[in-house]
């Protein structure tokens, strides 16, 4: 009985095996709390997704470097890692730094000894010894940051032309050094800084403006690239797969090729799909970057309507959780950043799936998560660590 009440009162009264389990259940917890589990959680499951459809890619496509992929996962898992442990909330305050490193970044590829011309003369990567990698990936990041710095300082509301303005004059200089190399990664640029600028309380009347400037610039482009004499800012390749969208006859043995077998892949795969390995179509050489642009038919010929919609559920998933974690900041930086990553992916995600469907022009944007590449799947993680930081640091001061 003396020993009983010696370890009552030595522990407060709680078996000191008890009081260990307990601070361990605390610790686990406290753990968990740091992790925005309803953004990570579907975000993970994509990836696994994303390495099994890689994998089956693999058996019958060489490009296809399953080891390749699973290392750059890998690699982004750190990053992101390093990303949750930071506190992103440190860079709304350097806007000029950001917009310089912006810069840099879409120029790189164009500075001698460093540019590495990839497919079709595209010139959008950096090679430096046997390290090869696509600077415009981490571009989106940065571009992020920095219009979620350039518009938090308007604390919701832009109320002079002079600083809309400004905010597009911000976004349209790293836009136009990269859209002349690379057209994809330009578009998704455009929809991260127009979607932040427009979550930052810019009016209705100067977006529309601006939205019909664009489209008559747009089509201005398009026009003048078909006809002879005139000045070609597309190059013929982007010209086509525009072209391609509207009537894909114009290129029946390039990307129209592309997009009929890649309709025609989504299509045999029916409801349940042909299952993991038994793509025929996809991965008998009749969809071209079956493991890259083109993945989401390789995923649906194999896994069906169902395995498709429960592909794009987890997407919106993570979507709608990084949104309600937006709506729920108070950090207008935060708010804005958010919104920046919500942009990136529905984006990719619309675009990507869109082009398989034949419903979006073809323009080379890869899947989220999913599509073989280390420097975007690297990105992609990144922008799952920038949530949980946001998450981690919620509570704490900036």
């Amino acid at each position: 009985m003396a020993f009983g009440i010696r370890d009552k009162v030595s522990t407060g009264g709680v078996p000191a095996s008890g009081q260990r389990a307990g601070a361990r259940v605390a610790s686990g917890r406290g753990r968990l709390d740091n992790l925005y589990l309803s953004q990570l959680i579907p975000a993970l499951l994509i990836v696994i997704i994303g390495i099994v459809t890689v994998w089956s890619a693999s058996l019958s496509i060489p490009e296809a470097n399953f080891t390749s992929h699973v290392a750059g996962v890998a690699l982004g898992l750190v990053a992101a890692v390093c990303v949750w442990r930071y506190d992103c909330r440190a860079l709304s305050n350097m806007t000029t730094a950001l917009f310089v490193l912006a810069c840099v970044l879409m120029v790189l590829p164009r500075i001698p000894g460093l540019g590495y011309e990839g497919g079709l003369g595209m010139v959008g990567w950096v090679k430096i010894g046997p390290l090869r990698f696509q600077p415009s990936e981490p571009g989106k990041i940065v571009t992020i940051f920095l219009m979620a710095s350039a518009c938090a300082q308007y604390n919701g509301k832009i109320e002079t032309f002079r600083d809309y303005a400004k905010l597009c004059g911000t976004l349209l200089v790293p836009l136009l050094l990269i859209l002349s190399l690379d057209l994809g990664t330009g578009l998704i640029i455009f929809v991260i800084g127009a979607t932040i600028i427009i979550a930052s309380g810019a009016p209705r009347t100067w977006v529309l403006l601006t939205v019909a400037l664009i489209i008559g610039a747009a089509a201005l482009v398009v026009v003048t690239s078909m006809i002879d004499g005139l000045p070609h800012i597309l190059k013929e390749y982007q010209l086509k797969r525009l072209t391609v969208f509207i009537d894909p006859s114009v290129d029946p043995t390039g990307d129209g090729y592309n997009l009929q077998q890649a309709m025609i892949a989504v299509g045999s795969g029916g409801l349940f799909g042909k299952g993991l390995g038994n793509a025929t179509q996809a991965l008998s050489g009749f969809v071209p970057e079956a493991q890259t642009d083109f993945v989401f038919s390789l995923f649906a010929e194999q896994f069906g309507f169902v395995g498709s919609l429960v592909l794009l559920g987890l997407y919106a998933w993570m979507i709608l959780s990084t949104i309600l974690l937006a709506m729920r900041s108070e950090s207008h930086f935060t708010r804005l950043a958010l919104v920046g990553c919500v942009a990136m992916w529905t984006f990719q995600v619309l675009e990507n799936v869109g082009m398989c469907l034949g419903v979006m022009p073809i323009t080379g944007i890869p899947l989220p998560f999913v599509s073989y590449g280390s420097s975007s799947m690297v990105v992609q993680l990144v922008s799952v660590g920038i949530v949980q930081s946001f998450w981690r640091h919620r509570q704490k001061a900036a």
